[in-house]
């Protein structure tokens, strides 16, 4: 290994580190007036009575009797079953003649893809086992956005039979996340195996997230999943650390002996601010003939979190900056626009959230997001079919989304607006050059307005 500060990292995540650490331990976790937990914590995937149990706990007086229940259930080990089904009915007012909202970049939309016709989303299956010092975790998707949350997990096309009879490619396209957990200590734990990413505010869970389309930010700009090895220490309940190394992300097979470096500093300084900042830093070049990584590098820098303003009223923030050197490797070589793999590319994404509680019965929120591709790093281009040549764009959203909450919180019935603003290509002859289609099959938008509803029942 020729990198000196990865075999330092390597060492202390894996022998010695005391302080190598994984962001948001139960303790911190329990301290965060937060309406929502960042993407890949592991405390995100709680049952429904889980969540009633702690509530109940919560407000119960503390006793003795209370303090040896609460002993008792954590030495009991637990196994338990939970998950949701989403399903959606969305229109495009371009009515584009794909019935999709896709655009000509491929990837102008995440899991709400399709219009005018009813559509199941993800159903979701999480099975969880917890005894004193330990937890396993097996989320196991199923339908269109499970293939979607899964990238890199392709199964073989090529084959003139169909799927490959124990392709282990075909396999994991069903697993979301599969890892275990070891809590070393009441502060330190180690986490091994295929898990979400650490990255970002937004999450897969239709069911986790306030907006239900997903933003550009998440779609184009950071990773989904990584498999590899954290550590996490909470020094308090204000502060938490993770270190851990990665294939990379995305994919199930890793195509080089490159390992990436991941790490999230979580912060809780206030009662109302919570703050987590994360990074990435891999080699995603794919391996030559002999086996050899050529040079190349994928940063990217995280900064999200929620200030709670009040009981009613909170707002989420999201930034980030990635840079890519090189190529990006399996399924497929991704390449800049431009064909240049020597300079550096860069993009960037800024969102704010403003989510309002009226009642128990119902919220509203207001998403405002620009993502930055201006350099075409990314997979969200624009084509220029003057010179038959991709170039980077950029994209400005809003998504207005409310939230009916029924059958005692199991279901979420979710009306949203959106629409996306992409820049226009100027210029004689672009006319069908632009990023969406329209009800003639031809490119002409630069922007898409959808309207619709999404159905979520979580158990």
């Amino acid at each position: 290994m020729k990198n000196p500060i990865l075999r330092v990292v390597i060492y202390v995540v894996v022998l010695i580190s005391p302080i190598a650490v994984f962001g948001q331990q139960d303790n911190l976790t329990a301290s965060l007036n937060n309406r929502r937990l960042p993407v890949g914590t592991d405390e995100k995937i709680v049952t429904e009575g889980e969540k009633k149990e702690a509530k109940d706990k919560e407000e119960a007086k503390t006793t003795k009797e209370v303090k040896a229940t609460k002993e008792d259930s954590v030495q009991t080990p637990k196994f338990t079953v939970n998950g949701y089904i989403d399903s959606y009915y969305f229109t495009n007012f371009n009515k584009p003649a794909s019935r999709d909202n896709m655009g000509i970049s491929g990837v102008g939309r995440g899991f709400d893809r399709r219009v005018d016709q009813f559509q199941l989303g993800m159903v979701q299956t999480v099975m969880k086992y917890t005894n004193k010092k330990s937890e396993m975790i097996a989320d196991l998707a199923y339908g269109p956005s499970a293939q979607y949350g899964n990238y890199g997990n392709v199964p073989n096309f090529g084959s003139a039979y169909g799927y490959a009879i124990g392709n282990d490619v075909y396999t994991s396209v069903l697993i979301k996340q599969a890892y275990w957990k070891y809590n070393a200590t009441d502060k330190l734990s180690f986490t091994m195996g295929q898990f979400g990413t650490h990255i970002g505010y937004e999450l897969i869970e239709a069911s986790l997230n306030y907006f239900y389309s997903i933003n550009h930010t998440f779609n184009s700009g950071v990773p989904f999943y990584h498999t590899g090895l954290k550590g996490s220490y909470a020094f308090s309940d204000k502060v938490s650390l993770m270190l851990g190394v990665v294939n990379g992300f995305d994919y199930v097979n890793d195509n080089n002996r490159a390992k990436g470096v991941i790490g999230q500093l979580a912060l809780a300084p206030t009662e109302h601010l919570t703050t987590y900042i994360n990074f990435i830093s891999t080699n995603e070049s794919n391996a030559d003939a002999q086996g050899k990584t050529p040079k190349g590098n994928f940063t990217l820098y995280d900064l999200n979190g929620v200030y709670t303003i009040s009981d009613k009223f909170y707002i989420g923030y999201w930034f980030i900056l990635g840079m890519q050197h090189g190529t990006l490797g399996t399924p497929g070589t991704f390449v800049p626009a431009d064909g240049d793999v020597d300079k550096t590319k860069k993009w960037w994404g800024a969102n704010l959230y403003f989510v309002y509680n009226t009642s128990d019965l119902f919220s509203i929120g207001l998403r405002a997001e620009h993502f930055n591709n201006d350099e075409g790093a990314r997979g969200l281009r624009s084509y220029n079919s003057a010179t038959e040549t991709w170039a980077g764009t950029s994209a400005s959203t809003l998504t207005l989304t409310g939230t009916f909450n029924l059958a005692d919180g199991n279901l979420m019935i979710k009306p949203e607006l959106r629409s996306d603003i992409f820049k226009k290509l100027g210029g004689a002859g672009l006319e069908s050059s632009q990023q969406f289609m329209d009800s003639n099959g031809n490119f002409t938008k630069n922007s898409q307005t959808t309207l619709g509803v999404a159905a979520i029942y979580k158990f």
